[in-house]
């Protein structure tokens, strides 16, 4: 079926072909027979922001990010600022953050260093420079994933939804 969908795409590219988001899955779960996409299938994804304050980073120091815009699957915990995923697979997660001064964030997967984001000392004082990562993991159901200072260095980020951790099952 996802042939076909295809083929009727490309036959006909002069045409919009539209369907909602219910209609794709379905014919997803169809050609592939994946029960992960089924209707149905739990949904996970959190977004979280710092909102109050500058959040001014200890060696070491996991980031708590204190705004949950979504935390579907209850993931996230705001006490700790630790993802646990709740149901295994596949699953993107985006950090970025805006700093005023050098800062080094890692992201763990359970106790390993995943992805790194870095803001140089080289950019002139009293400018901030926003800076992000993506990455997608297979993950086991109980797999912790949190932000976390660099263990040698402290560092700060910015508040007002500029620095963020979000992170979603794609299937």
């Amino acid at each position: 079926m996802l042939t076909s969908l295809k083929n009727l795409v490309i036959d006909n590219s002069r045409f919009t072909v539209t369907f909602n988001s219910t209609v794709l899955r379905k014919l997803f779960a169809l050609s592939a027979n994946r029960p992960g996409l089924q209707m149905g299938a739990k949904s996970v994804c959190f977004s979280v922001n710092l909102r109050a304050k500058e959040l001014k980073l200890g060696v070491g120091q996991t980031v708590i990010y204190d705004e949950v815009l979504t935390n579907e699957g209850n993931g996230y915990d705001d006490r700790t600022g630790v993802f646990t995923c709740p149901v295994a697979g596949n699953y993107i997660f985006v950090v970025d953050a805006l700093s005023p001064r050098p800062v080094w964030l890692h992201l763990y997967l359970n106790k390993a260093i995943v992805a790194s984001l870095h803001v140089s000392s080289n950019h002139a004082s009293g400018t901030n420079l926003q800076i992000s990562r993506t990455v997608i993991l297979t993950l086991k159901k109980g797999d912790h994933v949190k932000v976390v200072n660099n263990p040698t260095y402290t560092g700060a980020v910015y508040p007002h939804g500029y620095s963020g951790f979000s992170g979603a099952k794609l299937f």
